[in-house]
């Protein structure tokens, strides 16, 4: 038996040979009529409508033929083999979901609308020339298919800033929070008290709309979410690290300038970061915990801010959001017992003691990719170019070094190679966002774009509600007694 939902992700960092090559992607994607017909390479946009609501009443359309098409023609096709060990196992390597948004290979990395990391660096528009792509490019590309134009960027930031209001409620509601709760804990409350406002509840309530057109309220809630959560996140860093001084949005700036802006940080690099950094953990397919128990979730029409909200309590997990996290405290710890010249030597010992005490080590190895993640190879490319003789950038380097062969010693890692986490969090820190235990609120902030993107998706796709079949070790074991 397999179990079947929807999602798409994947890609491995490498540098494009100049204007040629983005020109023949250019031209590539333009011979593409539709993702309807492929779904190799995204359209760069052309269209002169900037509005993106309209882009998506057009595709959507095409996009609920074409999987209607593909049950009624390929639904009885088996796609695997179910084992005893994917099903003990956490469902691992199960292909039983359907996202559209973000495709994972285990070698190549990440692809979000069929472009790889590179690729979005290369031609999402950024907010100066040459700069880091932004994130409300990525959400066009991530709902359309197709690479925003700058206008239509541009126009989608306004927007969003005129969605950002926070009703005073929110701001109550944390306050009622100790202000050392975990900010996980505050910031998925905050986005709990968001849903009083809930557009598709509203509508659901009264009767008033369609299955067929579920996607449109839902789209509110998620525009609005997306808009709303930088200004509560920064209201709980604020409020947990600077005595509750309040930074107000600054409407000059871009979605992930304007989060940058209110936590305190307006280093230019800086902001260029924070738009890196969304961009790159804005989605990552719809096996991860976040995405799925959003989908999960919202598989049984609960709203966009219900279904967040626990994407956003399993992002909170060690094994998850967490990690960047762990990775730095875990790094800190490596300088307070070995000081600051450190040998390689020294990082080898650290590293077979953490292991000998039966730990992990933090940022290395991935649940799916077989290789060097390429959100990884992205962010030392920007610590290379902005940030080089930074301390623990140069440890995180060696770690590089260190730590895969140990793992590999080890004989028992499917992947020795570090993950995101492993140099996201020392980035963070050069810039003066040194507090480790914020971490996920910003990994929440990203992901919001991705899990909103598949929710929309998933109501104009009309997916039913999610229920895989479960059974007792009894079942299994009796079911490999049978002959063959």
């Amino acid at each position: 038996m397999l179990v079947i939902f929807i999602w798409s992700t994947g890609a491995e960092f490498f540098k494009w040979g100049g204007v040629s090559l983005i020109s023949k992607l250019r031209s590539r994607a333009v011979q593409q009529p539709s993702l309807g017909d492929s779904a190799c390479c995204p359209q760069v946009q052309n269209s002169s409508d900037l509005e993106l609501h309209s882009q998506l009443k057009e595709f959507i359309p095409e996009q609920q033929k074409r999987l209607k098409k593909l049950k009624s023609e390929h639904g009885k096709v088996q796609l695997g083999n179910i084992t005893v060990d994917m099903v003990v196992g956490g469902m691992r390597g199960m292909t039983g979901l359907l996202c559209e948004t973000s495709l994972l290979d285990p070698e190549e990395g990440i692809r979000f609308r069929g472009l790889s990391i590179p690729e979005c660096q290369k031609l999402l528009p950024a907010a100066k020339p040459g700069g880091e792509p932004l994130p409300e490019g990525i959400l066009w590309l991530l709902l359309t298919g197709k690479v925003p134009s700058k206008e239509q960027v541009d126009l989608l930031s306004k927007e969003l800033r005129n969605r950002a209001t926070i009703p005073d409620h929110v701001y109550q509601t944390i306050n009622a929070l100790p202000v050392n709760a975990h900010p996980m804990t505050q910031f998925a409350t905050g986005v709990m008290a968001l849903q009083v406002q809930s557009e598709f509840q509203k509508a659901y309530d009264q009767k008033v709309i369609q299955k067929s057109k579920y996607w449109e309220p839902t789209f509110e809630d998620s525009l609005n979410l997306i808009a709303q959560i930088p200004a509560v996140a920064a209201y709980v860093y604020r409020r947990m690290y600077k005595n509750g001084q309040v930074i107000p949005m600054d409407d000059s700036l871009d979605y992930a300038g304007n989060f940058a802006h209110m936590l305190g940080f307006d280093s230019p690099d800086m902001l260029e970061l924070m738009r890196l950094y969304v961009t790159i953990h804005s989605d990552h397919e719809g096996g991860n915990v976040s995405a799925h128990i959003g989908h999960i979730v919202a598989s049984s029409l609960s709203d966009p801010y219900l279904s967040f909200a626990a994407a956003l309590n399993g992002l909170a997990g060690p094994l998850h959001g967490l990690a960047n996290q762990e990775v730095l405290l875990w790094i800190k710890s490596l300088v307070e017992e070995c000081g600051e010249n450190i040998t390689k030597e020294n990082l080898e010992d650290y590293v077979w003691k953490t292991l000998i005490g039966g730990k992990l080590i933090p940022g290395f190895g991935h649940g799916v990719l077989r290789k060097t993640d390429p959100r990884y190879t992205c962010l030392r490319e920007f610590a290379l170019k902005h940030l080089p003789d930074d301390p623990l950038f140069k440890l995180v380097s060696d770690l590089y070094e260190v730590v895969p062969p140990i793992l590999l010693e080890l004989g028992k890692v499917k992947n020795p190679w570090p993950n995101v986490e492993a140099h996201s969090g020392v980035l963070l820190n050069h810039y003066g966002l040194t507090e480790a235990r914020y971490y996920p609120v910003l990994f929440g902030v990203s992901r919001a774009i991705g899990i909103c993107s598949q929710l929309i998706w998933d109501r104009a796709l009309g997916l039913p509600i999610e229920r895989p079949k479960s059974v007792t070790m009894e079942w299994l074991q009796n079911y490999c007694k049978k002959p063959a």
